[in-house]
């Protein structure tokens, strides 16, 4: 606690009169006898602001959340200092929406759970220096939270799942495959040697400029790339999967922006046009993007699936494959290791769309 003090006071600290009001601007009576343990949990640790409460059953009792998306749109991307005020400005609020729909008394609560790592250092500052000003005026023990370990956790509030199992984590940040054996007991298989897959299509989506694309414009880069994948042909440009010669579970998606920026811009020469405006083959492009991302996916998680049966590390029958994060939520994707987990006799779960990505009830 004293090294997390430390660490916060780096950041946001509110002050103890705000802390206060806070907590006498609820209404409901403290010392009601509950029969299991409940948790606030908090996130704050890239762009989204949120918090839940959840008892030890896995019931969701409240939640809120705030997206800076529309803001971050309109930078082209996520500026650290914009994310951590807008942190600021909103973290109150969404705590008390989450514990007020809840109908539990801060004072009831049995702890509170925040993320600290991994993430934007501005942004976790926020949410570490709220929840520990909360810990000390209830009194209540505070519990550290890997923001990776938490969506590898996520489907055991959705589906029966027994450990161990196979988890891939792919989002706009982190790209890793671990196998679960249990709570806090992850073994690294592979991970990205540079960018993360949903960062990759965001810089694809910017460097083709669809955020002009009037079908386009209110979307994140990721979900521009999956919409207009749809009416492109995905074999109209030849990309080869990176690391398709490494024998290992590792990743790389740096390449595979690289050589779509160098085919962006001899398409640019070729129509006439300055870098900013709409190619003619945007569409053609996104689909070949999405189509070699999910081919490099499926095959590191193919040999990570391979690697843990030849050594028993997951049953031979019905092992079980769980994606999450923003990227787990892309169709394409999915349908992919759908194909993958039928093929090697796995079972492919995913949490639903509103639980891959950031929220404040997986760290709960």
């Amino acid at each position: 606690m004293l090294i997390l003090n430390k660490t916060a006071g780096v950041f946001f600290k509110p002050s103890k009169r705000k802390v206060y009001e806070f907590l006498r601007s609820f209404n409901f009576h403290p010392g009601t006898l509950f029969l299991h343990k409940i948790v606030l949990g908090i996130e704050t640790s890239c762009d989204d602001t949120a918090a839940a409460v959840v008892d030890e059953t896995g019931n969701v009792l409240g939640e809120a959340i705030h997206s800076q998306t529309e803001v971050h749109l309109k930078t082209g991307g996520i500026v650290p200092a914009v994310a951590q005020q807008l942190h600021r400005d909103n973290i109150q609020r969404i705590v008390q929406e989450a514990l007020s729909a809840s109908r539990i008394s801060p004072s009831d609560l049995s702890a509170i759970a925040t993320t600290i790592k991994p993430g934007l250092a501005l942004s976790l500052g926020v949410g570490l220096s709220f929840s520990l000003q909360l810990v000390g005026q209830l009194k209540k023990p505070f519990i550290p939270i890997h923001h990776m370990e938490a969506h590898a956790l996520t489907i055991r509030l959705t589906n029966k799942v027994e450990f161990p199992f196979l988890v891939l984590l792919i989002s706009g940040g982190h790209c890793l495959l671990a196998l679960v054996q249990g709570v806090s007991d992850f073994l690294l298989l592979g991970k990205s040697l540079d960018i993360a897959p949903g960062d990759m299509l965001d810089k694809v989506a910017r460097r083709l400029s669809l955020i002009k694309h009037p079908e386009c414009s209110t979307m994140s880069g990721g979900k521009a790339i999956e919409h207009l994948a749809k009416q492109g042909n995905r074999f109209h440009f030849d990309i080869k999967p990176p690391l398709h010669r490494a024998k290992n579970c590792d990743f790389s998606f740096t390449g595979l922006q690289q050589v779509t920026n160098k085919r962006i811009m001899k398409k640019e020469k070729e129509e006439g046009i300055e870098e900013g405006q709409i190619l003619s083959s945007a569409a053609d492009i996104a689909a070949t993007v999405q189509h070699t991302m999910a081919c490099h996916i499926v095959k590191r998680t193919h040999r990570a699936i391979l690697f843990c049966k030849q050594r028993d590390l997951l049953p031979q029958n019905n092992a079980v494959l769980v994606a999450s994060g923003g990227v787990a939520s892309n169709f394409y994707v999915r349908r992919a290791l759908e194909i993958l987990t039928n093929a090697t006799q796995c079972t492919l779960l995913c949490p639903p769309p509103r639980l891959c990505t950031d929220n404040g009830i997986m760290i709960a």
